[in-house]
């Protein structure tokens, strides 16, 4: 099931989205982005960067609503980052416009966090880990299993607040009870599928989500009256969403002092530096508490940048918790009948890595033969050219990511064309000013490149027609016209390019095919007269043979009729006998 959903169309070749990723889990595919799930952590930060919105998350609003529609009895969890990122007077007014939405209940993730607390506190107690990773975070256990799996061991076998509150609601009002999670995170929706707990939440909504349903629905949250909620007070526990929530309800909860350094770590590029120094070993007895969103998860990918900063959220959720403990009395018989535990596994994605000589053939594809051809600029995403080629091996990545290599090509192309067109090839400025001309050139006009580059347009041609042009952005196509000064004969296009606010020509020589046509036209002018002349002559002859066979005609008719009138006078002389 996707959880992020991809546009194509949207997206436009910035590899914003690849260059923000720290795990580079995006491959490029004829051009286009695509996340690669087996590789996501769900950090959300491709949701945030993307400039053309191409990115987005796949919700389960309509999802809940069905399940309302059927008469489900439906619960919602929700993540107490609410308290900095929901507007309210009291949190009840939270928990009464979501009932009026039609949830049986509505209760906090925070009770699963005290619970969780209770966890970390005994194993701190215990003190028999090296180092302690919390695993609240959905986004950094997918760190931690997908590309430093060797540091599982170190993170500690418990369940997030999320599943730990879910299997708290179904073990407290039933199994066919419905769980929806509500906060800010991405990477829950990925949590509530695994396979390890799955079944105990049964959707994920976030904060736009349901600010939404409740403007749809017109229900405004600090109109609404005040309905407390009624389960387990998780007290200090509501500060897990802040930095350092997790260690500071630990420090409160915990019973006697125990021998680890406690710190929290968050954002990506600091879970990964950590990662790195552990792995080195530079450490050991720590409790380190990791967020994979700068701030926490007040600062999570769906939250919207209008929202109050995260320096103010988190002062005013400190301001307003009391560090106070759940009593162990609350948590205690509920943790003997819950099973909390969780195993962490290696998941690290299984790619083929290339050797260094089919790395270096790839560099050469783009123009990188030598050590100081390989620039590292960063711009196709990937920190070096080497890593680049490893992902176009690993097809995760194109050749023609590399922008400077592109670049560099496009303008080869430009001067190839520029030297070896056959036709003259100029761009001039409103202005007439000559902005480029191909070498050819020098052969027609006989001014050099270099020396054309100098001079504006009509110093030696007629521009009337390119000033035409750019005084109606109408393009000329196959216009013929003469320089007779120099010979030649050319078909010529021009056309206006409103985008740089310039005129193209290119001059094709038609002086051969023109001359041709001319000696042409004259051989059939030629021709002509000579046919002219012909018909004349027949002429001359057919009146000559006409005039003879008349005279011949009349000379016959004459003889013929007296030869008529003889053998009738024979005739009548006979008969009177």
């Amino acid at each position: 099931m996707a959880i992020i959903d991809f546009k194509a169309t949207k997206c436009r070749h910035c590899y914003k989205c690849v260059r923000n990723c720290e795990v580079k889990a995006i491959m490029v595919k004829d051009g286009r982005a695509e996340i690669i799930p087996e590789n996501c952590i769900l950090c959300g930060r491709c949701l945030q960067v993307c400039p053309q919105s191409a990115k987005t998350l796949v919700s389960d609003l309509n999802l809940v609503k069905e399940m309302l529609m059927r008469g489900e009895k439906v619960v919602v969890s929700i993540a107490p980052a609410y308290m900095g990122l929901l507007k309210y007077k009291t949190i009840g007014q939270v928990r009464a416009a979501l009932l009026e939405l039609g949830f049986a209940d509505v209760r906090e993730t925070s009770e699963g966090a005290a619970l969780v607390t209770a966890e970390y506190a005994d194993l701190l107690e215990e003190g028999r880990m090296e180092n302690i990773i919390s695993t609240c975070c959905p986004s950094v256990n997918d760190l931690i299993e997908k590309y430093y799996p060797q540091l599982t061991p170190y993170m500690a076998p418990v369940v997030s607040p999320m599943i730990a509150h879910g299997k708290l609601i179904k073990k407290q009002m039933g199994s066919d009870v419905k769980v929806v999670f509500l906060g800010p995170c991405i990477a829950k929706k990925q949590e509530a599928l695994d396979p390890r707990h799955a079944g105990y939440i049964d959707a994920v909504l976030n904060f736009n989500d349901i600010n939404r349903w409740l403007q749809d629905e017109d229900i405004t949250i600090e109109d609404c009256e005040d309905k407390p909620f009624t389960a387990m007070n998780p007290r200090v526990n509501r500060l897990y969403p802040v930095s350092s929530g997790v260690v500071n309800s630990i420090l409160v909860t915990e019973k006697q002092a125990d021998s680890y350094r406690k710190f929290y770590v968050h954002g990506e590029k600091h879970c990964i530096d950590l990662c790195e120094a552990l792995v080195r070993g530079e450490f050991k007895g720590c409790f380190i508490e990791m967020n994979m969103c700068y701030g926490g998860c007040i600062k999570g990918p769906t939250v919207s940048d209008d929202s109050a900063s995260r320096f103010k959220v988190k002062l005013d959720m400190e301001a307003s918790i009391p560090r106070e403990p759940v009593p162990e009395d609350e948590t205690a018989p509920v943790l003997t009948e819950l099973c909390l535990a969780k195993k962490f596994v290696d998941r690290s994605p299984r790619e083929s890595m290339p050797d260094n000589e089919q790395i270096r053939e790839i560099l050469a594809m783009t123009g990188k033969v030598r050590p100081e051809d390989e620039l590292n600029c960063g711009a196709c995403g990937y920190p070096t050219c080497r890593e680049k080629a490893i992902a176009v091996f690993q097809g995760k990545a194109e050749l023609n990511m590399c922008i400077p290599f592109m670049h560099e090509k496009s303008e080869s192309f430009a001067n190839l064309v520029m030297e070896t067109s056959p036709n003259v090839v100029l761009i001039v400025d409103e202005n007439m000013k000559i902005l480029e001309y191909s070498a050819v050139g020098e052969k027609y006009f006989g001014k050099t490149r270099a020396e054309a580059l100098q001079m504006y347009l009509y110093e030696f041609i007629d521009p009337a027609d390119f000033q035409w042009v750019f005084d109606t952005h109408q393009n000329i196509h196959g216009k013929k016209v003469n320089y007779k000064d120099l010979g030649l004969d050319t078909l010529q296009n021009i056309v206006y390019i409103e985008k740089e606010n310039v005129v193209l020509a290119t001059f094709i020589d038609v002086t051969k095919e023109e001359e041709q046509a001319r000696q042409d036209y004259e051989k059939k002018l030629d021709t002509i007269d000579l046919a002219q002349k012909v018909i004349h002559k027949q002429m001359m002859v057919a009146q000559e043979i006409a005039g003879l066979l008349g005279e011949t005609t009349a000379e016959t008719k004459t003889t013929l009729t007296k030869l008529c009138k003889s053998l009738l006078e024979d005739g009548a002389d006979n008969g009177g006998m």
